[in-house]
Formats: structure tokens, sequence, C-alpha cells
């Protein structure tokens, strides 16, 4: 029972460790919003700029640049339903960025109680042991029962990264999305107001 704790809690640690590793090379602040499509927004003032941010979009795949390609596509629609079309794919997006994340607060949760579940199998077996031998060798038994307890402080050991991991792409991911938001709702700001001054 021990030796089946002990290898979910290194199984544990191995998914931990790649979704941190892999959530930290994704939620690069240059891949999800990279500057020169920041710049382009920021620089595209009028209908004729919009060909010019696609371009950049294109060579910048992203998903800022995916809402800003589907933005562009959508400009001669009512802007409520551009806003509408806009919001759902934010909504796909984002849910790509939160990838991985709700792994590793899975993680957070189920290694500390696997640690728990790898000392209580040991205190059974140790003390299951006791019954018949006695109390006679101390030095066994506290070299047992520290032997138990690494079950926990590896639990909590895996746990603690996890959770600092999960808190801190998280908050990113939160970021990141308002930096999207407020991007794409200056562009489609500046190109309704464009539009509605030509007609």
């Amino acid at each position: 029972m021990e030796l089946v704790v002990y290898i979910l809690l290194v199984l544990t640690s191995v998914v931990g460790l790649t979704f941190i590793i892999e959530r930290g090379l994704a939620l690069r602040w240059a891949k999800v919003l990279p500057p020169a499509i920041e710049a382009a927004v920021r620089s595209c003032g009028n209908t004729e700029e919009v060909g010019l941010l696609r371009k950049v979009c294109e060579r910048h795949p992203s998903p800022l640049a995916r809402i800003l390609v589907l933005a562009s596509d959508h400009l001669d629609w009512p802007k409520a339903e551009t806003v509408d079309a806009l919001q759902t794919q934010a909504r796909r997006e984002i849910v790509k960025l939160e990838r991985g994340l709700v792994v590793l607060e899975v993680i957070v949760g189920i290694a500390p109680l696997l640690g728990l579940v790898g000392t209580i199998a040991g205190m059974m077996s140790l003390f299951g042991g006791l019954g018949e031998t006695g109390l006679s060798d101390t030095a066994a038994l506290a070299k047992g029962i520290g032997l138990i307890l690494n079950a926990t402080l590896m639990g909590l050991l895996i746990a603690i990264p996890c959770l600092i991991s999960w808190s801190y792409y998280t908050k990113k991911v939160e970021t990141m999305t308002v930096e999207m938001e407020t991007l794409c709702d200056e562009f489609l700001r500046r190109q309704y107001r464009n539009r509605s001054s030509d007609t």
C-alpha cells in the first residue's frame, strides 16, 4: 500500500512539474500579446490601416491576433453583433490559456491527501507489527515513524509549488484578458467612430 502511494506521489509530481513548465512557456506575454500587434492596434487609426494590422496579426499568430482578425472580418456588421462575436472568440481563447490550470488545482488538493494516506498506511503496518514484537526496540520505532512521515512531507512539497504556480498563472491569465479586452475595445471604438464619420 505504501509503495503504491509513493508511486502515485512521484507520478503526481511529474505531472505537476510538466504542467508548470508547459503553462510557463504558453503564457509568456510576448506569445499571447505580441508587442508588434499591440503597436499595430494603437497605430491603426482608419479603415485603410486595417489591412496592415491583419498582416501583422498573420505574422504573429497568438490569441490577440486571432481575436483582431475576427474583428477586422466583421467591421461591416453592426457594432453590437461584432462585439458579441468577439466575446465568443475571446472566451475560446481564454479557455485555451487556462488549459492545464485545473490539473495544477487538482494536484494542490490531492498531493497532501496522498501523503496523508501514505502516512496512515505506514502507521497501520508499523503498529500492526508492534503488536507482535512489542516495544523492545524504540530506535527502530522512531526510525519507522520518521519514514512514515516522509509521505506527508512529500505530498506537501508537491502541493506547495503547484499552488504557487496555479495562483500566479491564474492571475496572469486574468491580467492578459483585461489587456486583450482593452486593445480590442480601443480598436473597435476607433474603427466604428471613423465609419460613422465617413457616412
